[in-house]
């Protein structure tokens, strides 16, 4: 096998859902999703009559998660053409945690709230699990110390 191409293909599909995502919360999401006034237990005009200043705030709010969901999507990408495809363990390891506090935990919140999008956020997430278990099999396929176009041997 020719090193990590094909966990690298996919984690970088991954990064570039994630920048999708991103910019969804940047650009089109509504301040209210129908799972957030299910899960408060509250109607739009409740809310509206409440406080009356959230409707503003919160596409602001997402204006921000989207800068780091894309950001997190553009690094992902960027190690997933660069050291990810080497096979140095390194990456794989702060991709691992990075994937788990990221859409692991917007995976976790949203099956918490029964969110309509829980199965598709699911799937991103499986996508990068699959990335990086691929790249684990991709590893054991490579003699000991054997890196990948014309990398040193040795760790980072």
């Amino acid at each position: 096998m020719k090193g990590h191409v094909y966990s690298s293909t996919l984690l970088a599909t991954s990064g570039v859902i994630l920048m999708a995502m991103g910019l969804y919360f940047i650009v089109l999401r509504p301040a209210l999703l129908p799972e957030d006034l299910r899960y408060m237990h509250a109607s739009l005009t409740e809310i509206q009559a409440e406080t009356p200043g959230l409707l503003e705030w919160l596409p602001k709010v997402f204006w921000v998660l989207g800068g780091y969901i894309f950001a997190t999507g553009l690094l992902t990408l960027s190690i997933a053409l660069t050291t990810f495809r080497t096979g140095v363990r390194q990456p794989a390891a702060i991709i691992a945690l990075a994937g788990l506090s990221s859409i692991g935990g917007m995976v976790i919140v949203n099956f918490l709230i029964d969110s309509a999008f829980k199965w598709p956020l699911a799937g991103i997430a499986a996508l990068w699990a699959s990335a990086l278990a691929l790249s684990w099999f991709e590893g054991r396929q490579r003699p000991f110390g054997q890196q990948l176009r014309g990398t040193p041997t040795g760790g980072m």
